[in-house]
């Protein structure tokens, strides 16, 4: 998610501010009745910690890569741990919504996407999942909502900062879309995209105050 509509000044400047980890609050009860997978109660109640160290290690090797095609396959890498809740539930639920989304039934995935993050608040690929689903349906301030949860959990959270880079560009608020850039290219220094983003940005925000 690189491209998102901004909502509101006040979550965008949430988001970009360095924030602890913090408890989530509760989401919307489902519009639908959602299945429920039969699984041991304490699985569901347990928040996601086993992909802490190896996202660690991958985040690290991810900001000493300078070949971006090699950062490519690192980027691959954090994306695939950070889709593993850990939780067969979870995951279950979260393939459920992508199978929804790809069939075109929005209100389904969106009651998915609400199970997982009751279930387990602290899995950022939920609130971000969802947080795409929030925009391509055109309900923008619900997507930044989630990508400032996204932020709250994990700063370092690419896809996250790329998109509200896009939302304050999109807003027209080039000097925050700016510092979201830089916040990216800070975790992921080798991606063109971002470099080249950056560098328009920054010519843009100087020919305006000259």
């Amino acid at each position: 998610m690189r491209y998102l509509l901004l909502s509101t000044p006040i979550l965008a400047l949430a988001a970009l501010a360095p924030v602890a980890h913090a408890q989530a609050p509760q989401a919307a009860p489902p519009a639908q009745a959602v299945p429920q997978p039969a699984t041991p109660a304490a699985e569901s109640a347990a928040p996601t910690t086993a992909a802490a160290k190896p996202l660690d290690t991958l985040f690290e090797v991810l900001k000493r890569e300078r070949d971006p095609e090699k950062a490519k396959g690192i980027a691959s890498q954090v994306i695939a741990e950070m889709n593993d809740s850990g939780s067969a539930t979870v995951n279950l639920l979260m393939q459920w919504s992508e199978d929804a989304i790809k069939e075109k039934k929005n209100a389904a995935a969106l009651d998915f996407l609400d199970r997982v993050t009751l279930l387990d608040p602290a899995f950022t690929e939920g609130w971000n999942r969802r947080a795409t689903l929030h925009y391509t349906m055109g309900d923008q301030r619900k997507a930044m909502a989630d990508i400032a949860e996204v932020l709250k959990r994990e700063p370092r959270h690419f896809g996250a900062l790329a998109g509200l880079a896009g939302i304050l560009t999109e807003a027209g608020d080039d000097d925050m879309a700016l510092k979201a850039w830089e916040r990216y290219l800070n975790v992921y220094p080798a991606d063109r995209e971002a470099q080249e983003a950056v560098s328009k940005l920054s010519e843009k925000i100087a020919g305006n105050r000259t």
